[in-house]
């Protein structure tokens, strides 16, 4: 095993197959992380989302995708120029992965890409002195997306952090506000349909835990954008207040628990979920 991956597992206790496949995804967005940062891309864009307020802010959750936002909007963006360093550095670690960009069907700001890779064989890479990869069909691939949004909405706050591992790096991302606002947008607007995002929900709580800040000016551009507010009218953390508090309502919770179970090691807080709790711990929203 390459030491440097070594050193990154000592902070993972896997008891089970799922726990695995978790750690070797995460250390392996670590990777695609110090590889976007070593091709510029970060001079660009800025990490947001689940995976950022994990690494970054210590959300005690896994999160599968990797969210970057452009500083600034370009709709000529070639997330693909980023390609080749990044595959390099893959490979440096001993990874044996694909990457490639999905073709737009429709017209989106959104770039996305994935990178893949065979489950059992990095199973044995991260976890060769144990049975972990058995049973594990052998056409089972582990995946990683990442997207890029090319049109961002205004308002957002940057912070600029350091990792050390797998190699110092820098990255730049969203502050806690302006994180904060995106997850507060993603519940009172992102369409659910038959899968209901419980992650949002656990992650929402979390900002609240910490006595987060809402950054109101970048969730109105958001809202705004999706068609939810107008541009001409003022918006408050009143307003916010009450547009979360009428989704908080028509949330299956059940199906809300359901969804983000498998992402968590404690589950006993999701007895509390209720559209009275949500509203409760909304008051305290600042």
């Amino acid at each position: 095993m390459n030491h440097v991956i070594s050193e990154m597992m000592k902070q993972y206790h896997a008891d089970g197959l799922t726990d695995k496949k978790n750690a070797v995804k995460e250390i392996m967005q670590e990777i695609v992380l110090c590889g976007l940062s070593r091709a510029g891309f970060f001079q660009k864009a800025a990490f947001y989302g689940g995976t950022a307020l994990r690494i970054f802010y210590g959300l005690d959750r896994f999160s599968e995708d990797l969210d970057f936002s452009l500083m600034t909007p370009d709709p000529a963006f070639e997330l693909s120029a980023y390609f080749p360093t990044l595959r390099k550095e893959v490979a440096s670690y001993g990874l044996n992965v694909e990457i490639s960009e999905r073709e737009k069907t429709k017209e989106s700001a959104i770039r996305s890409a994935f990178l893949k890779g065979n489950t059992k064989e990095h199973l044995l890479l991260f976890y060769a002195s144990d049975m972990a990869s058995a049973g594990i069909p052998g056409n089972e691939k582990i995946k990683i997306k990442f997207e890029v949004d090319t049109n961002p909405p205004a308002g957002a706050s940057f912070d600029h952090k350091y990792r050390l591992l797998p190699a110092p790096y820098s990255i730049a991302l969203y502050d806690m506000p302006s994180l904060f606002a995106g997850k507060a947008h993603a519940v009172i607007c992102r369409a659910w349909k038959n899968r209901v995002k419980g992650r949002y929900l656990y992650d929402y709580v979390f900002y609240l835990s910490r006595s987060a800040m809402l950054n109101t000016e970048h969730l109105k551009a958001r809202l705004v954008q999706s068609d939810a507010w107008k541009e001409e009218n003022a918006f408050t953390i009143d307003d916010a207040r009450k547009l979360l508090c009428a989704r908080f309502d028509k949330i299956d919770y059940v199906r809300a628990k359901e969804d983000v179970r498998p992402f968590i090691k404690d589950t006993a807080s999701l007895d509390l979920w209720s559209a009275d709790f949500f509203k409760q711990i909304t008051e305290g929203l600042i």
